[in-house]
């Protein structure tokens, strides 16, 4: 039972945390309006065609026009002062040297290749006792299944390390120097906290006005250094529905939450913020995403998945959603397609990507579409959603092996071969030409 004395307190919490946020973002627009933010005009990239990256070389090869690289605040972020060193809001923050120069080796060479790039921030439950205080979401729950933490805005210590890891990186890739990042993506699937974002059980309005504070707090620190770079919030596919492995203070389902967090956003002074999406199949472990029943063209659509992905773009075009007159931007940064262990299993996952490919490449309102994995992983509970099957004799969970045929058809997904290439998925589909699938 909660005693007046607590309640104070929890106002008082409140109080100063909402101040100390607005005191950032005034602090941001007058650094703007003293250090001019680089004006280079988003990029418009050849296609649609993107993947999470593990290794560069093979991206390349492969063509890429988008990627997406992950970034843990728990390894970036360190109290060792032999490190690069920033100033943020009157304190000293040091980055680890080591895990600066692995990202500067993955962006610099995609970015020279003209490929968008996307990052995705990520807040891991660490070793460090001192620095998970820090970073880490109050409310975290040390059982959360996969160590993901919300991010901290609750404490002053833990909204400037926040602000400073985001406007590190944005000051450090928002020019050609070390390489340039477009996308600043805020958590992972942020829907199902529980296992992606953990704050604890938590109502979804809860939830979401800690995440907005983040979110808003992240996309200040970018637009001090980049005056077109882009943020995104992120949620997976249960659209209407909840993740049924979580009871509803552990998930929610995507478009209340969208609706709640536009609310509130227009409530304290409206942003640009976007979405980033993940449009897996209903059944993770079924890649025939046509067959999808929960997908449906219906306003209660449980799921939205490829099969009925225009749905998405249709919904962010309500007026109470807009920004500035116009609907927010849409990547999808991750999804893949699983390849079971069986002789028609490739051909299988080459005919969903094709599908997938086709549907979104003649569709308005998504810009991106990031394929999720280049290679099989042996810690993914048994999905096999790579381009490139895993060596199992390998201590190293995703130590490539071979190409799928999904790497071909990837390669081939934005060139002339494209229609060659895709041939053989129509039967698999079961239709006889590509104009069958497009949204009308």
């Amino acid at each position: 039972m909660r005693t007046k004395r607590t309640i104070k307190a929890a106002s008082l919490r409140h109080a100063w945390r909402d101040a100390f946020l607005h005191i950032v973002g005034i602090a941001g627009l007058l650094w703007a309006a003293v250090n001019r933010a680089d004006e280079a005009p988003f990029p418009t990239p050849a296609s649609k065609k993107g993947l999470q990256v593990q290794m560069v070389d093979d991206a390349l090869a492969l063509g890429v026009r988008h990627a997406a690289l992950n970034v843990n605040f728990g390894q970036l972020l360190t109290f060792e002062t032999n490190n690069i060193h920033a100033r943020y809001r009157g304190a000293d923050f040091w980055f680890s040297r080591g895990y600066v120069n692995h990202l500067d080796a993955q962006i610099k060479p995609l970015s020279d290749h003209g490929v968008v790039v996307a990052l995705i921030l990520l807040n891991y439950a660490g070793s460090d006792a001192t620095l998970n205080r820090v970073l880490l979401h109050p409310r975290y729950d040390p059982g959360a299944p996969n160590h993901l933490s919300a991010f901290n805005t609750s404490t002053p210590e833990g909204a400037r390390a926040l602000g400073a890891c985001v406007e590190f990186l944005a000051e450090r890739y928002s020019s050609n120097e070390h390489g340039r990042v477009w996308n600043y993506i805020v958590g992972n699937e942020v829907n199902s906290h529980w296992f992606w974002s953990n704050m604890g059980r938590v109502t979804m309005e809860e939830f979401a006005d800690d995440y907005l504070r983040a979110v808003r707090l992240c996309q200040e620190s970018v637009r001090k250094h980049s005056a077109n770079a882009r943020v995104y919030i992120s949620l997976e596919h249960h659209w209407n529905i909840h993740y049924p492995g979580g009871d509803e203070k552990q998930t929610f389902p995507g478009r209340p939450f969208v609706d709640y967090f536009a609310r509130r956003a227009r409530e304290t002074g409206d942003f640009d913020w976007n979405i980033a999406f993940h449009p897996y199949p209903e059944n993770l472990f079924d890649c025939r995403t046509w067959k999808d029943k929960s997908a449906t063209d219906a306003p209660d659509t449980p799921r939205i998945t490829f099969k009925n992905i225009e749905m998405l773009p249709k919904y962010l075009s309500r007026r109470e959603l807009l920004y500035q007159g116009k609907p927010r931007h849409v990547i999808l940064s991750e999804q893949g397609f699983h390849s079971p262990e069986t002789p028609e299993g490739q051909v299988l996952q080459a005919a969903a990507y094709c599908y997938a490919y086709e549907k979104v490449d003649h569709l308005n309102g998504i810009d991106s579409f990031i394929y999720h994995r280049q290679v099989d992983h042996g810690q993914e509970g048994g999905l096999n959603l790579g381009v490139w099957t895993r060596n199992k004799n390998s201590p190293n969970p995703a130590e490539p092996a071979e190409r799928k045929k999904i790497y071909e058809v990837f390669k081939a997904a934005d060139t002339p071969e494209r229609e060659a290439s895709f041939r053989f998925a129509l039967p698999v589909i079961g239709i006889s030409k590509w104009e069958e699938i497009r949204a009308r």
